[in-house]
């Protein structure tokens, strides 16, 4: 196992002692560790599966099976394109290639400056305002592809 600070270990341990009386706790605990580190890197996942007996192949599968999860860091600002039906069908492939040209990173990058992450979702349940896009959970309905520079420009500009 990759060694983890002492706070880190200290804090994901509390997690874990939090829902040890819980029958199905694996969910919980990486969703409180996701919330508080962002990710679940695999010596994290290690740690978990030591302090709560859980087979690491089961957390493993967990963390990748559900998209909510990322075993590494995502941007400040996480751009998710929805690519369901009623998206996909008004043009968001289109919405999603600008994304990636104008910030040069593809589905599932983070940008080098740890801004922007592009994640691709396939439904966000914003069907009739299709097709939607959500940045940290702001909804933005209707994004055309002219629209994309000036939605990363308005994030950069808090930045600045």
């Amino acid at each position: 196992m990759a060694k983890l600070q002492a706070h880190a270990v200290k804090l994901i341990t509390e997690i874990c002692e939090r829902y040890k009386d819980e029958p199905t706790s694996t969910m919980m605990i990486l969703e409180d560790i996701q919330k508080e580190y962002g990710y679940i890197p695999l010596e994290v996942q290690e740690l978990v599966s030591e302090l709560t007996g859980v087979p690491l192949s089961d957390i493993y599968g967990v963390v990748t099976f559900y998209s909510f999860f990322s075993m590494t860091p995502k941007g400040k600002y996480v751009i998710g394109v929805c690519l369901g039906t009623a998206c996909y069908v008004k043009g968001s492939n289109l919405v999603l290639d600008k994304f990636s040209e104008i910030l040069g990173v593809g589905a599932g990058e983070t940008t080098a400056d740890g801004l922007f992450t592009i994640d691709v979702l396939r439904c966000i349940g914003a069907c009739a305002c299709a097709p939607a896009v959500s940045i940290n959970g702001k909804v933005y309905p209707q994004v055309k592809v002219d629209d994309v520079k000036k939605i990363v420009a308005d994030y950069r500009a808090l930045e600045a």
